[in-house]
């Protein structure tokens, strides 16, 4: 399935992300693993920013199930990699997230992706529905940029 172009700009979070020697390979350039690393940790930030970690009890664990990534354009060492994520779509017991990767220096689109992520129970490691004041706050925050 084609991932979605999205402009940047409309997307409810951003993050920065600076290429070091170690993200690179032997080509000079980051690490084709490593844009995924760096698009999980913007995630990761955005989802403290809309509570995650402090709901109570520790709901749940969330497991990726699925990824994409379309790579457009290199960066290298030093460069600054700005992270735009947003949820696109909110199920029962699993959400999309979609990210743009662009070169901070001058815009440039790197790379789009997404991941679908499941929302699964700590014990029994079975799928359970979105923890109701986590799937609050997406909507509160960014229910515009939802797709479905």
């Amino acid at each position: 399935m084609p991932l979605p172009v999205v402009d940047p700009g409309l997307f409810p979070f951003k993050g920065d992300m600076r290429v070091r020697f170690r993200d690179t390979d032997s080509q000079g350039h980051l690490y084709f693993a490593n844009y995924l690393v760096f698009a999980d940790e913007v995630t990761g930030f955005f989802m403290d920013e809309l509570g995650f970690q402090s709901i109570e009890p520790e709901p749940c664990y969330i497991f990726t199930v699925n990824l994409q990534i379309d790579y457009i354009e290199e960066i290298r060492p030093n460069g600054t990699v700005m992270v735009s994520v947003g949820y696109s779509r909110l199920g029962n017991s699993s959400a999309d997230v979609i990210f743009v990767m662009q070169n901070k220096a001058n815009g440039v689109i790197l790379a789009r992706g997404s991941f679908t992520q499941v929302f699964v129970d700590r014990q029994t490691r079975k799928s359970i529905p979105i923890p109701a004041a986590f799937k609050n706050r997406i909507l509160e925050v960014q229910s515009d940029f939802l797709t479905s």
